[in-house]
């Protein structure tokens, strides 16, 4: 509905409805009902739809990246990332500016290695941290970029906000926190593989070092020395 009365036919169809008002209010149309100026809404529409556009009944690339966290997390995660690359890479209106397309699909890589490296570690995650990385894929990432596209390119890059920046530098900003964390993330899984690759490789240098395999040798000869 929205898209309909913001729309340039719209507007073209009440303007020739509003001069049909006109002229019937200062008695040019004679005994000409109001139905004229129905007549004049629809032309106008028409005219202003072929002229300008009509409006569409789809609704923006962007309205639908919305997803849910119910079922399976990986399954989620990868619709999640599936659509946020594939919004970022048809770009509507082209209002996602180059450095922060790329900033975008390299997070989501970034997102995506975090997914394998979680499941392959030997490690785990906190509560709060599972939630995290969870929900960056499924709702933190997908709603900013959701909430920027609704901003007109020119606004977006032209217009402070309250918080004294532009809505792309705000999006800037969002996008580096997101990379810290998901970079926190990672680094946490790996230290957590290398304590464990390093407690593992502690044991069997104790098992089979040059002490662990002199040990037997020294008992025999030892046993051999008693009386």
């Amino acid at each position: 509905m929205f898209r309909l009365l913001a729309s340039p036919a719209n507007w073209c169809g009440l303007g020739l409805a509003s001069a049909v008002l006109l002229l019937k209010a200062a008695g040019l149309l004679g005994g000409l009902g109001l139905g004229v100026a129905a007549l004049g809404y629809a032309a106008g529409f028409v005219i202003g739809g072929l002229w300008l556009g009509f409006p569409s009944t789809q609704e923006p690339a962007w309205e639908a990246l919305q997803f849910s966290d119910e079922g399976d997390a990986r399954e989620a995660m990868e619709r999640a990332l599936h659509g946020v690359r594939q919004l970022t890479e048809h770009n509507p209106e082209r209002r996602i500016p180059p450095a922060l397309q790329a900033r975008v699909l390299a997070l989501c890589v970034a997102l995506d290695g975090l997914l394998q490296q979680w499941e392959r570690s030997k490690g785990s995650l906190s509560l709060q941290d599972s939630f995290h990385a969870r929900h960056i894929a499924i709702s933190y990432l997908p709603e900013a970029l959701n909430t920027y596209l609704s901003i007109p390119a020119a606004f977006a890059s032209g217009k402070i906000l309250d918080n004294g920046k532009t809505a792309q530098a705000t999006f800037a900003d969002t996008l580096a926190e997101l990379e810290t964390k998901v970079g926190q993330l990672g680094e946490d899984l790996a230290a957590q593989d290398a304590h464990a690759f390093l407690v593992h490789s502690k044991f069997l240098s104790q098992k089979f070092g040059p002490q662990g395999l002199d040990a037997p040798a020294l008992n025999i000869a030892a046993e051999e020395r008693k009386p």
